[in-house]
């Protein structure tokens, strides 16, 4: 027995000492195993833009194969024979763009989708924010927190100094902006306690917020907004924008602050000269405009309003392109890719997320989530994340008829590539997935 024994751990060490060595030694069983040669020759077969990239994404050594080969090169002329002349207007960077917003715009059109909800809060979350793969939730416990908007995993978490009460944040890659009704605080990404509190009383009674570096624009109660310099620390401009409250804001790449109002309508100010140069208005007025969206593509202002209908504006002619009742009640929330000129994403009081389209702004799909069924847990860590069914609603369908269990009241959504996150005003969020319909 104890023969055995011995012979038994022996033989397994042996094997460790195998499987560790083969990557190296080129003897082991494992796909890093296999020399630079066969590997460039079995990526060059793959004939798919998205499995190419996801092996690039594997490791690094597999990256330098991929790309030293240019191998999403040469699959692009393949694809693209006419692209291989020097005369083509297209990039490979761009036709990968394009590419992938394709794949994101059929996802969300007709593709299935699963629903990832876990407890991110102590009490409730009624904002999120999705952008470069990281969701921020917040607003309600007086704590942001940052999320993998992949894996739905907890990153990081942000105090608001002064038990102060945030009513809305941004963020990018490096800091977090929020606003109390009347000071700005910012945090770094990787640092819980915020850096930096604007002092004295530039604005009261702030209620949303849009920022551009380095200008953070506070949209106020008493219908002006506040533009402030995050450097400098100061007030550098003023603007009268309604004589109501400012509900939205956006600022466009152009330097345009765009502020919705209780009135149902969206002043546009100029930055760089100071001058308010116009105002979009709603036939359907007064109804109050509750989100906006700008498409940088299509120079296109969406916007969400408190009587159910989705608007759309074209801002080079300021005149109206479409306005659609596509819900009975209020929509908190309209947003789109950044890039993406073919899905709008819209939900409201009655709970039912919907699709609909950036140009003429009918309904593509409306979803809500199957919380019926038994939720699928996907995780056993604190923050237990459960896998639901989403649920088509019929175009016919009377919303008063699906249980309210099904569509609770959506507070806020973000678009990312191929999800959408929401939040409810409860102490839980949601993640919906999308895929690609033959997937």
């Amino acid at each position: 027995m104890e023969a055995g024994s011995s012979r038994g751990r022996s033989g397994s060490a042996a094997l460790k000492r195998r499987r560790g060595s083969g990557a190296g030694s080129g003897s082991g069983s494992t796909a890093q195993s296999l020399n630079d040669d066969i590997l460039r020759s079995v990526f060059s077969r793959l004939d798919d833009h998205f499995d190419l990239a996801r092996c690039s994404a594997v490791c690094s050594s597999w990256n330098r194969i991929i790309v030293t080969a240019h191998l999403m090169r040469d699959l692009y002329y393949k694809r693209n024979p006419p692209a291989r002349g020097s005369n083509s207007n297209i990039s490979v960077k761009s036709y990968f763009e394009a590419l992938a917003m394709d794949e994101h715009a059929s996802s969300l059109s007709n593709g299935p989708a699963d629903a990832y909800q876990w407890v991110g809060h102590p009490m409730r979350a009624t904002l999120c924010r999705m952008k470069g793969g990281s969701i921020l939730t917040g607003v309600g416990d007086k704590i942001l927190r940052l999320w993998s908007a992949e894996t739905c995993k907890f990153m990081n978490e942000y105090n608001v100094p002064n038990a102060k009460t945030l009513v809305d944040f941004e963020f990018d890659e490096n800091k977090i902006v929020g606003l109390t009704s009347s000071q700005i605080c910012i945090w770094r990404r990787s640092e819980p306690r915020s850096i930096f509190q604007s002092s004295g009383a530039s604005f009261n009674h702030g209620l949303c917020m849009s920022y551009a570096d380095p200008e953070v624009v506070i949209g106020c109660e008493d219908g002006r907004a506040f533009v402030y310099d995050m450097y400098s620390r100061s007030c550098s401009s003023i603007y009268r924008l309604h004589s109501s409250p400012v509900t939205c804001l956006t600022i466009t790449d152009d330097q345009l602050i765009l502020g919705g109002s209780t009135f149902g309508n969206i002043a546009i100010a100029d930055q760089t000269s100071g001058q308010k140069i116009g105002v979009l208005k709603s036939a359907y007025a007064p109804l109050a405009i509750r989100s906006l969206s700008f498409s940088t593509n299509s120079h296109m202002i969406f916007a969400g309003s408190s009587a159910g209908y989705a608007h759309c504006w074209d801002l080079r002619t300021l005149r109206p392109l479409w306005e659609q009742r596509v819900s009975p009640n209020v929509i908190y929330s309209a947003h789109h890719l950044p890039g993406d000129t073919t899905a709008l994403a819209v939900g409201g009081i009655d709970g039912v997320l919907r699709l609909i389209s950036q140009r003429t702004g009918e309904i593509i799909r409306s979803i809500v989530v199957d919380t019926d069924r038994p939720a699928e847990p996907t995780s056993r860590s604190r923050h237990q994340i459960e896998k639901k069914r989403v649920r088509e609603v019929a175009p016919d369908a009377r919303v008063d008829n699906i249980s309210t269990r099904l569509r609770p009241q959506i507070t806020s959504l973000s678009v990312g590539i191929k999800k959408i996150v929401t939040t409810h005003g409860e102490n839980y969020i949601r993640v919906l997935k999308f895929c690609p319909k033959n997937s």
